[in-house]
């Protein structure tokens, strides 16, 4: 296929976040003396941005928009103290990136978390790979799914549509992939199913990250 750019969505497909974001949550769900929610439920509060998350683990009652800007500041506050307690990369992720590298693909990030800690979060997790573009949610920019980040990649790499791939784990991430007209691929490692990945319109599906390499050469 000779693929010479693969982006990767970030939350549930390079790391595995949910415990600092589920943690965080329940944090300030209890300063307000809220109902808490399992860890994994947070898996569905995700993929939207940190305004969605925080919206979502909410009381129903509880959801006006001053209360949400609110509690997402505080939100943002802990969870900046908190963000590397438990988060590490998947299994084989490291190693996937490194292949790619060595094989001179280039690699990038189009995440909806905050952009002023995607590039310290890349230098901790992964200091031995050169990402190419690196880009999260930012002010005046729509979030995914809009396309947007992706035609920001794109345009700071140089690669056509036709030779990249995008990386995720959510129907969010495969209608962004969509949205740009490039080829999608559903990570089965991350925050959800394989059913809700193939009605996003997943072109492939992969379930370990190693897989990946048979379809970028």
């Amino acid at each position: 296929m000779n693929i010479e750019l693969v982006i990767f969505d970030l939350d549930g497909t390079l790391l595995n976040t949910i415990d600092d974001l589920g943690d965080s949550g329940n944090y300030i769900l209890k300063k307000y003396n809220f109902k808490t929610h399992p860890i994994d439920t947070y898996r569905y509060f995700v993929g939207n941005g940190i305004r969605k998350l925080v919206e979502r683990m909410l009381p129903e009652n509880k959801r006006d928009e001053a209360f949400i800007d609110e509690v997402k500041k505080e939100f943002i506050t802990y969870y900046d103290l908190h963000k590397a307690d438990k988060t590490a990369p998947y299994e084989g992720i490291t190693e996937l990136l490194a292949t790619l590298q060595e094989n001179n693909i280039k690699i990038a990030v189009a995440s909806n978390k905050i952009h002023d800690v995607m590039d310290e979060l890349m230098q901790y997790y992964f200091p031995n790979i050169r990402f190419n573009a690196v880009f999260g949610q930012r002010k005046g920019v729509p979030i995914k799914p809009d396309p947007t980040i992706v035609g920001d990649i794109l345009k700071k790499t140089e690669v056509a549509k036709e030779k990249t791939l995008y990386v995720g784990d959510t129907s969010i991430d495969m209608l962004t992939a969509k949205n740009a007209h490039i080829k999608s691929v559903g990570a089965l490692w991350g925050f959800r199913t394989k059913d809700e990945l193939l009605q996003a319109g997943a072109h492939i599906i992969i379930e370990h990250p190693k897989e990946l390499l048979a379809y970028c050469w």
